[in-house]
């Protein structure tokens, strides 16, 4: 795999850690946004990028230039309705098309859309119901990247669970079976593999175990 210029949005969450010092592992030269550098706790040789997804003025130079975006960013609290998901994947995916980068892969949620077959009854109708605030941020969030023009990938995981974790399962949109839990090492590893290779794009998938 050729070496690839990746810039990882929502870097310093647990899941955004993983996710660059997974991209560093395999060679590629990363770069995180980041509100305020001096403070990112993030594993070398990542280069920290100032810009906030809701500043578009921000977004031009951090994402000039790159292969690829990774968007692993969190929502304020799953319990309360936003709008921040949505509207910082716009500005995102404005910054990007203006500085022709192609790819973008975003982290939304198993559950959205017609995923929910995807989820265990548990998942569904426990899991699902707290997080009800949420979900029409994050689909939201999915409508700007399919409608985006870029070559996208949308990775729908359940919860996160710490450790190396089994192995992923991966379920294309449409298609029936059930996934639960993942580690974030392996959803990172989904990440980047979803980054380097062309049979992700335009594709949304349930990852999980």
């Amino acid at each position: 795999m050729w070496r690839m210029k990746l810039l990882i949005v929502g870097a310093t969450g647990g899941l955004g850690r993983v996710t660059a010092a997974e991209a560093v592992r395999r060679g590629h030269e990363v770069s995180a946004l980041v509100r305020d550098p001096a403070a990112a706790d993030l594993p070398e040789p990542v280069l920290k990028v100032h810009g906030n997804v809701l500043e578009p003025p921000s977004l031009g130079a951090a994402v000039a230039g790159r292969d690829g975006v990774i968007c692993v960013l969190g929502t304020p609290s799953p319990r309360q309705p936003s709008t921040l998901l949505a509207d910082g994947t716009s500005n995102l995916v404005a910054a990007m098309t203006s500085a022709q980068v192609p790819r973008l892969v975003c982290v939304t949620l198993l559950g959205t859309d017609d995923s929910r077959r995807n989820a265990s009854l548990f998942y569904r109708h426990v899991i699902l119901r707290v997080l009800a605030p949420m979900v029409p941020d994050k689909e939201n969030q999915e409508r700007v990247v399919r409608e985006s023009g870029l070559d996208w990938v949308l990775v729908r995981p359940p919860r996160f669970v710490s450790g190396p974790g089994r192995p992923p399962r991966i379920i294309r949109a449409g298609d029936n079976g059930r996934t639960g839990r993942i580690s974030r090492q392996q959803l990172a590893r989904v990440l980047i593999d979803a980054a380097e290779q062309p049979g992700y794009v335009r594709q949304a998938i349930a990852v999980g175990s």
